[in-house]
């Protein structure tokens, strides 16, 4: 996003004038800062024969799933619902990796049937896939590797407490199953959680994933997960990604050197390519001054952005709609009948009722895990393409709410 005389535009388009025609709240989507994330993992890793599947949970978008595909991502989906969409978007079978956890095995079978790249993260579902498919159907394993790395608990994936992948300290166990059922097992897969900053980390898990893969003859990719961290304030630290391609890239063509050929190398970014593409747009309602606080009362909540109440994230606020007023401190909080905080004690340009307040960083978890609570509609989508505002959501309405709900006659 750029700034001209005070004014925040994407694509030389004014943030205001999208909210004018769009209404608010709002995501606003940046298509070119997706596909330039997109092309830095690629150059920072150009020597590997690497493979970019976006998580597509960050944001499910049918366009944003498109727009991916056309740049030449893969996508790594958690559902078959996410499965059908990345369908339904043009990802060939092959290119979709499918990694569940704590489905049934009706789900993975479902998986099977669709043609996806199995992602198996637990024994029983390992066994059941070995009894059922035998050599006949590639899988690929995720493994714990007990390393605790990534920023707030909910988001580490990797530590021995999680839910996550199975535990290196079961090898014994799950290659008995490997090898007694005659799975096809053709991948690895490990990732420890999102917002990693050392290339160490990325270095000590590939370490855990080489010595692993020795006992698996029949591999063509290792997947290295995510968790390239993006900055949310002024002077955050980011992951360098360049630094990590030189030093992973190093250890990886080792690795296949000693394994007897070359693999692909597989990562699964999905907050690194959307987040810093998204903005989210809201109207302030009223001013509410207390005694302690100066609360800015926006037309949203934790209903549509959650981050900040479930994980502590910073979105960074801007009033766009007076950015040379005066700074004053206020309060940004929701509509929501709980504490819903947005930011609390923060910088701005004096808020007016009326005025277009914008937080960024939110292209990354913020409408995937928006709801109706408190039977709020959900908010539309823009994806601003080729210089072009693009509707890709509509707003919610009324008959959304009930459209799926069965009144029954009370008397």
């Amino acid at each position: 996003m750029k700034m001209k005389n005070g004014d925040h535009s994407v694509q030389g388009i004014d943030l205001t004038k999208i909210v004018k025609e769009f209404g608010s709240p709002l995501y606003v989507y940046d298509a070119d800062k997706i596909v330039s994330q997109l092309q830095v993992l690629k150059n920072a890793f150009s020597n590997q024969n690497i493979k970019i599947k976006y998580a597509a949970k960050a944001l499910t978008n049918i366009s944003i799933l498109k727009l991916l595909k056309k740049n030449g991502a893969g996508v790594d989906v958690v559902s078959i619902q996410e499965a059908n969409l990345a369908l339904k978007a043009g990802f060939e079978p092959h290119e979709i990796l499918f990694t569940p956890n704590c489905v049934s095995f009706e789900e993975i079978k479902q998986g099977v049937e669709m043609g996806l790249v199995i992602n198996i993260d637990n024994i029983s579902i390992l066994e059941q896939f070995g009894h059922k498919y035998h050599n006949t159907v590639p899988c690929c394993i995720r493994l714990n590797p007990h390393i605790m790395a990534g920023g707030n608990s909910k988001i580490s994936t990797g530590h021995v407490d999680s839910k996550f992948g199975i535990s290196i300290y079961q090898m014994p166990h799950l290659l008995r199953v490997v090898k007694t059922t005659g799975i096809n097992v053709t991948g690895l897969h490990m990732h420890t959680g999102s917002d990693i900053l050392d290339a160490q980390v990325f270095l000590k898990i590939a370490e855990i994933l080489f010595g692993v893969a020795m006992d698996f003859p029949d591999l063509t990719f290792i997947d290295f997960g995510s968790g390239f961290r993006v900055g949310y304030k002024e002077g955050d630290i980011t992951t360098n990604v360049y630094d990590l391609g030189i030093k992973l890239g190093k250890a990886f063509d080792m690795f296949c050197e000693t394994y007897g050929r070359k693999l692909e190398m597989w990562f699964e970014p999905g907050k690194y390519l959307v987040s810093e593409a998204g903005y989210f747009l809201t109207k302030a309602n009223v001013i509410k001054t207390t005694p302690a606080t100066v609360f800015v009362g926006v037309d949203s909540g934790l209903n549509h952005l959650i981050r900040p109440m479930m994980y502590d994230a910073y979105h960074e606020i801007v009033n766009i709609s007076n950015p040379k007023g005066t700074q004053r401190i206020y309060t940004v909080v929701g509509y929501i009948c709980e504490t819903d905080t947005f930011g609390w004690d923060r910088k701005l340009s004096e808020v007016r009722e009326g005025d277009i307040l914008m937080m960024k960083n939110a292209g990354a978890y913020g409408f995937s895990m928006a709801s109706n609570y408190n039977s709020r509609y959900r908010p539309a989508e823009v994806l601003v393409y080729d210089g072009k505002a693009h509707l890709i959501r509509e707003r919610e309405t009324m008959e959304d709410i009930l459209r799926n709900q069965v009144e029954i006659d009370i008397k």
